[in-house]
């Protein structure tokens, strides 16, 4: 439940619509808190890298030679709706959950079969705003390399 000022877990479902119509209207993301290990980078756009939308960049606006390649998770792990609590929600400004785009970090692999993602700690984007936070949840039966095709 959003804003319930009670610490209750939050599902968000992954958005249905798009990715490349968030990313139309989604130029610039302010990170509240940086992605760990880069603790001066805020400002990232999301950039679309296929056709379908379904293959993002997430690059420093700051540094050009940084950047992740995140993917919404519907295509690939279509019942992921991570639970966040109302802390996220608030530090995102979260009123609706039509109005966040979840992304998962992908790790390359020398392979596509040894390409993995991280579940346990989604990248939520408010669409609205263009808050972003990259979450850590605290499901340990969410994997932090779970391989992106089986």
């Amino acid at each position: 439940m959003i804003g319930s000022g009670v610490e209750t877990p939050t599902a968000v479902r992954p958005v249905e619509s798009p990715v490349r119509r968030a990313m139309q209207d989604i130029p610039v993301i302010e990170l509240v808190h940086p992605m760990p290990g880069f603790p001066d980078e805020r400002r990232f756009a999301l950039v679309q890298l296929d056709d379908e939308g379904t293959l993002c960049s997430f690059r420093s606006l700051h540094h050009d030679d940084l950047q992740f390649v995140v993917v919404p998770p519907m295509p690939f792990f279509p019942d992921y709706a991570p639970e966040v609590g109302d802390d996220v929600v608030a530090d995102l400004g979260i009123e609706s959950a039509e109005d966040v785009l979840v992304l998962l970090v992908v790790h390359a692999g020398d392979s596509l079969a040894e390409t993995t993602v991280n579940l346990r700690a989604p990248l939520l984007v408010n669409t609205v705003n263009r808050r972003a936070s990259q979450v850590i949840l605290d499901d340990p039966q969410l994997p932090i390399a779970a391989p992106l095709v089986a």
